[in-house]
């Protein structure tokens, strides 16, 4: 274990009476408050963080491998002349109704590349908690206490399936289950996860001579960006129940906030599981790793890395885990489903990639039975639209008067004279938005990142609700857009980012309303390319060079649009 320091006081601050959590933050609080993180009983302070982070232990030496902390910016908090200790943080959702109470014990600053560094097992920002952690933690301290509930979470879909582990786990009793399997997932269920859950029933029952039952644990809090949403999968999930056949299975949805953290994850998972009454939990092939790659190309984690670091502490968690093998079809005839591993020489297997069937679902070609259940391939009809039936988002950045606001009006034209297409066109300009939805807001930095965001709201909800969205916006921060790219995506749409390259001179040349001369003579402050910094885009789908005619621009946006079927091509 390593040598770490002891504990320290509380820093000397006064903090917010009140806090907003985010969904992700919420859905850390319901989760402690479900007795779903026991032994915790609120956030970690600075001793148990740095023991988790470098040990996957609480000082307590008990096995914990994830740091479950109320992060609050350091704007909001003023020094003081007194500890932060005994301080109380009320908790609010997102309306902001009063959900708990914290008793500060401790008030600490993270360092986060450890952090990544320890819990993801790499810095590498492509991984999407590393990007959360960097997004929305970067700038704030860590508070530390006990978390005291005061109203209950307002939750009002899928109610009969969201049950806290103490309600779960008398069910158990009551049922007299005596072995118990746990699966996570954060995907729709096919006939491969069906085996696997199979599988490992047989297995459990095996080991225990009794019969065993599943506990179906989906996560329905954050998980990545381009995921399923957890409404439809929990459609597909219902629709799942019947083909287990008598009463051996239990659907129970969780409200946990993934981490994608591939190995530490989980021995996680595996310690709630065994909150919620499971005597097995089934560790899966590349279990909770991102869908991303690192920048070099590699995956984050091995595909049995999982399986290693379970062994390690299965002894100390007070649940077996049960290692799934990657299950593959070989056709009825020689079984239907095996692991890799026990598929006889010379059999062909037969398999579909997730890309596969993405594209088989949104072109609307037959989906096999051996691959899916029809009743789960029809909910997944409903999420996976056609690219020209689904909304999406273009969205041109690039420096002041680059050209984009002329690209986008020229742009909806164009898409206006298509008689295929009947979707509703919104152009959302900064300088519009800013005098309405941003009126107020300055331009130093955090406001002009709040700008930028609020557009991306918007426009995740006119995208969400199969419309087109035009952004013209300058958006200067990389942080900023990969936010909106994450928000938009996220809510079931495309993205389209359209670097509108224009060289600074020629921007210059074309500024009717001398903003450029006034940033140049100092009247201006922190203007974006003189005074202030703009991040061109890593990869942009579009780059266009604005030294050209703007038709020729608007026919790149148009061709892009049809060749990635976003559109359809015009039916003259």
């Amino acid at each position: 274990m390593a040598d770490l320091p002891g504990a320290s006081p509380a820093m000397q601050l006064m903090l917010p009476s009140d806090v907003n959590l985010s969904e992700r933050d919420m859905c850390d609080l319901e989760m402690l408050l479900m007795g779903a993180f026991s032994p915790l009983k609120g956030y970690l302070d600075r001793a148990n963080y740095l023991s988790v982070l470098h040990n996957m232990r609480l000082t307590t030496g008990e096995v914990w491998p994830i740091p479950i902390v109320l992060p609050i910016p350091k704007s909001s908090c003023r020094p003081a002349d007194s500890s932060a200790a005994g301080q109380k943080v009320t908790l609010r959702d997102k309306l902001g109704l009063i959900i708990a109470e914290v008793k500060v014990t401790d008030v600490y600053e993270p360092d986060l590349s450890i952090e990544m560094e320890k819990v993801l097992g790499s810095t590498d920002t492509n991984h999407p908690y590393a990007q959360h952690l960097l997004a929305h933690c970067s700038d704030h301290y860590y508070v530390g206490g006990e978390v005291t509930q005061l109203h209950d979470i307002q939750r009002f879909d899928f109610k009969e399936y969201r049950l806290p582990a103490p309600e779960v786990r008398q069910m158990i009793k009551d049922k007299g289950w005596g072995t118990v399997v746990g699966f996570q997932t954060r995907n729709p269920m096919h006939r491969s996860h069906f085996e696997l859950t199979r599988q490992a029933l047989r297995e459990a029952s095996e080991e225990t001579g009794k019969k065993a039952h599943l506990l179906l644990t989906p996560a329905v809090g954050p998980t990545q960006p381009g995921d399923v949403e957890y409404h439809i999968r929990v459609r597909c999930y219902k629709r799942l129940l019947k083909y287990y056949g008598d009463d051996s299975v239990k659907l129970v949805l969780l409200p946990l906030a993934m981490r994608m953290a591939g190995p530490r994850e989980a021995a996680w998972h595996a310690i709630i599981r065994r909150n919620y009454g499971c005597t097995h939990f089934i560790v899966g092939r590349d279990h909770a790793g991102p869908s991303a790659k690192k920048k070099d190309g590699s995956p984050f984690y091995g595909p049995y890395e999982a399986h290693e670091t379970l062994k390690s502490v299965q002894d100390e968690l007070g649940i077996r885990p049960v290692f799934g093998r990657e299950m593959v079809y070989v056709g009825e005839e020689h079984g239907g489903y095996l692991q890799r591993s026990q598929v006889p020489e010379g059999v062909p297997t037969q398999n579909i990639s997730g890309t596969q069937q993405r594209h088989m679902l949104q072109s609307r070609e037959p989906i096999p039975s051996w691959f899916s259940f029809p009743d789960v391939v029809e909910e997944l009809h409903k999420f996976y639209l056609p690219f020209h039936e689904r909304g999406f988002c273009c969205y041109f950045t690039g420096l002041p008067c680059s050209g984009k606001s002329t690209l986008a009006i020229a742009v909806e034209a164009a898409i206006s004279e298509n008689d295929s297409e009947r979707r509703n066109v919104t152009i959302l300009d900064a300088d519009i938005i800013r005098t309405h939805l941003s009126k107020g807001l300055g331009f130093l930095r955090e406001d002009r990142s709040m700008n930028v965001r609020r557009i991306g709201y918007v426009a995740s909800e006119i995208v969400k609700h199969r419309g087109i969205c035009l952004v013209a916006n300058i958006a200067p921060y990389d942080e900023d857009r990969q936010f909106n790219r994450n928000l938009i995506t996220s809510a079931g749409g495309g993205y389209v980012e359209v670097f509108v390259n224009t060289p600074l001179e020629l921007c210059e040349q074309r500024d009717v309303k001398g903003l450029y001369k006034k940033a140049r003579q100092g009247i201006i402050k922190q203007f974006t390319g003189i005074s202030d910094p703009y991040e061109p885009p890593r990869s942009p789908e579009l780059c266009l060079e604005t030294t050209e005619d703007v038709s020729n621009h608007v026919q790149q946006v148009m061709d892009y649009l049809v060749a990635n079927k976003w559109i359809l091509r015009p039916s003259e």
